[in-house]
């Protein structure tokens, strides 16, 4: 690593919008420490560290970041991007469904930060947290995880006024739809009157404004944008919506 190179630390790092984040910062020259509880597999950017843990357990973050610590002084960035989804209503949710989904969701961002801190300060760096338009509007059989990026959404804003003093940023980027495993499990649900996946994913682009769903490398751009201080350097606290302009259109039109 060269003395100029920047680094960055990304949760969900094998999934879709996280594996998209990991080569697009590769691709920007930072050096990539990437962590998912299921193996990279090929392509990890060479440089990097990828780390099997999961981060549902206290434990492991612990270990991620001690790893972290002797590779690295400083982070400029952590993205906290890992979230597992539920499609369920409210009233058939079981308790350990909730609480397995805010550990991932809510408590690990908490906990990964708290580690991530020191090595932030360091270098004046930014959290960005992956939230999501159902912190701002949702839909039925989504109610913990819209109640979990909810709260990272507030979190978000309390990081920011607590970390401010020590010039570390704190933003968080809100996806709309964008063609992931994640999405496409979710349209499972019962709640879509179309039969096939693919009609499903058609009938939800078709309700964006831009007439499409996202893909992941336009969300890792928007949250690169929120990683670099010299790109977003006057944000804090503030929630980036990139959702092909979903939220924007009343629901009554």
């Amino acid at each position: 690593m060269t003395a100029e190179q920047r680094t960055v630390l990304i949760t969900g790092a094998a999934g879709g919008i996280g594996r998209a984040t990991v080569q697009h910062f590769a691709a920007q020259g930072w050096r990539v420490f990437g962590v998912d509880r299921v193996q990279f597999g090929k392509g990890f950017p060479a440089g990097g560290v990828f780390i099997k843990k999961d981060i549902s357990k206290p434990r492991d973050i612990r270990a991620i970041f001690n790893q972290v610590k002797k590779e690295t002084r400083t982070l400029n960035a952590l993205v906290n991007n890992a979230a597992v989804g539920l499609g369920k209503r409210l009233l058939d949710t079981r308790p350990e469904e909730w609480e397995a989904l805010m550990d991932v969701n809510l408590r690990a961002p908490f906990l990964c930060t708290q580690q991530a801190y020191p090595l932030l300060k360091a270098a004046q760096g930014a959290v960005v947290n992956v939230s999501s338009v159902h912190a701002v509007a949702t839909s039925v059989q989504v109610a913990a995880y819209a109640a979990s990026k909810g709260a990272l959404l507030a979190l978000t804003r309390a990081m920011a006024i607590e970390f401010a003093p020590d010039g570390v940023r704190a933003n968080a980027i809100l996806p709309g739809a964008v063609d992931t495993k994640m999405l496409r499990g979710g349209v499972k649900r019962d709640v879509f009157e179309e039969a096939s996946v693919n009609a499903r994913l058609e009938a939800l682009a078709a309700r964006t404004v831009i007439g499409r769903i996202g893909t992941p490398d336009e969300i890792a751009r928007g949250i690169y944008f929120l990683a670099d201080n010299e790109q977003s350097s006057f944000m804090t606290g503030q929630p980036l919506i990139v959702d092909g302009g979903a939220t924007t259109r009343l629901s009554t039109e």
